[in-house]
């Protein structure tokens, strides 16, 4: 399997005429936040594949628009029953919070997207507020585990897991419940962005358990033929 991963940073290889002849070839394409919607319209729309995004700290005009709680809008009726919901104009999928199944990739992704708590900003956690975030995710883990055969292929995040490519700052620092998560479900890759690196040739590689580590900062080719097998029904 062929997945472009992106985060942070618009990359101007991806951004132009020439996309289709770079990444034409990739099944999907997994974003790790920070990054304008508009951007994944455009991979989508010349790429014409599933695409999975998480949101990060930062451009997060539209988040209000992906949660529960604030994505009804009135369209005019005075007895206020006029109501729809209503999302941006967009082909992505949000798997901030969520555990998918790609059926195409036989791919099974799940979303921890956001920052550590570091100012009273939009899409910030604490770690208590992370785990249980994870808390939520554990009855679709489970049945993938009883009927696929593992928990999950790819955990999407935003923020690295503490100690692991993450920085000293508090904005920057690493989410302890990402090791718990490791040790519990055993991802085959954990994906983050949020540490930019400066050097691109920088090592963007860690492993934890039985869990790859990739920093996907702006640009990063993913190539696993081993991803996608449902192992509990021999698919």
């Amino acid at each position: 399997m062929k997945i472009l991963c992106i985060s942070d940073e618009t990359d101007p290889l991806i951004y132009s005429k020439n996309i289709v002849s770079r990444y034409g070839d990739v099944d999907l394409v997994l974003a790790a936040g920070d990054l304008p919607l508009k951007y994944y319209e455009f991979i989508i729309s010349s790429l014409n594949k599933p695409l999975y995004f998480v949101f990060g700290n930062h451009n997060l005009e539209f988040l209000h628009q992906f949660t529960s709680s604030s994505a009804i809008v009135q369209y005019g009726y005075s007895d206020g029953k006029g109501e729809v919901q209503v999302l941006p104009a967009f082909g992505g999928d949000f798997v901030d919070g969520k555990v998918v199944y790609d059926k195409r990739n036989k791919l099974i992704i799940a979303g921890l997207g956001g920052a550590m708590r570091y100012n009273k900003g939009k899409h910030q956690f604490t770690e208590r507020e992370m785990f249980f975030r994870v808390m939520k995710m554990v009855p679709h883990l489970l049945f993938n585990r009883l009927f696929r055969g593992r928990y999950l292929d790819i955990l999407l995040t935003h923020a690295a897991p503490l100690g692991l490519g993450d920085d000293s700052d508090r904005c920057h620092q690493g989410f302890a419940t990402f090791l718990t998560f490791m040790e519990w479900f055993k991802p085959t890759y954990l994906l983050h962005g949020h540490i930019h690196l400066h050097d691109l040739n920088a090592n963007r590689h860690t492993v934890f358990k039985e869990t790859k580590i990739i920093n996907v900062f702006q640009n990063y080719m993913l190539e696993d033929p081993s991803l996608g097998k449902d192992s509990a029904n021999g698919n």
